[in-house]
């Protein structure tokens, strides 16, 4: 599998044939032109993962990508995006996608709690390949292969994003979500994380639009 991360939670992952782009949203760069994705997926409506100026033409730039969305971000866009709740499961060639989680994070007990689809790829041999939680802390119960780990949200704190980390104990996190830290500040949350992983997890951070094997 191939990951390239394009800034903030927007990941290209490559598997299988299949090219999945999750979250392009307004903190993340580099993803525009691509057209050959086979599809799009949105976790939530918030724009720094689904921007609202430039998701349109990545859409119409490819018009034979499947478009996935949680239920109201998939009804605000309207058209060919299909919601994705909570159990829901498709095929992206030989790449199985499942809809897990279904509400984004707390930010503050008088904020709304929207839809927030984590989403699980996987194949015929290991249903669990990475974990896209989106705005999430989403458990799967289940051993994950690779996770995108949120780093820094104005709703997560550091010690939440480490037992987040140890509960899922995946093979490979990944950062992601960190466009709001200062470059001078990605150290003390990388460091942290990197040294209170659980045993048997490798904490990786990709180049920002350069790609990586992660299986």
């Amino acid at each position: 599998m191939q990951l390239t991360h394009f800034g903030h939670s927007c990941l290209l992952v490559e598997h299988l044939g299949a090219k999945i782009l999750f979250d392009p949203g307004t903190f993340s760069h580099g993803f525009e032109g691509i057209t050959d994705l086979d599809a799009i997926a949105v976790t939530h409506q918030h724009p720094d993962h689904a921007d609202p100026a430039r998701l349109p033409a990545l859409a119409e730039a490819n018009p034979g990508a499947a478009l996935y969305a949680d239920p109201q971000t998939a009804a605000q866009l309207g058209g060919r995006w299909a919601a994705v709740r909570p159990g829901d499961a498709f095929d992206v060639g030989r790449v199985h996608v499942r809809g897990t989680g279904g509400r984004h994070a707390v930010i503050h007990p008088d904020l709304a709690v929207i839809d927030n689809t984590a989403f699980l790829l996987g194949d015929d041999e290991n249903p669990a390949l990475l974990l896209h939680p989106g705005d999430s802390l989403y458990i799967p119960h289940e051993k994950v292969d690779v996770l995108a780990l949120p780093a820094a949200a104005p709703w997560l704190k550091i010690s939440e994003a480490i037992d987040y980390l140890r509960a899922v104990a995946p093979r490979v996190a990944v950062p992601i979500h960190q466009a709001i830290l200062a470059n001078e500040a990605t150290g003390i949350f990388y460091g942290r994380y990197s040294e209170m992983a659980p045993d048997g997890t490798e904490f990786r951070v990709l180049g920002e639009e350069s790609s990586a094997e992660v299986s």
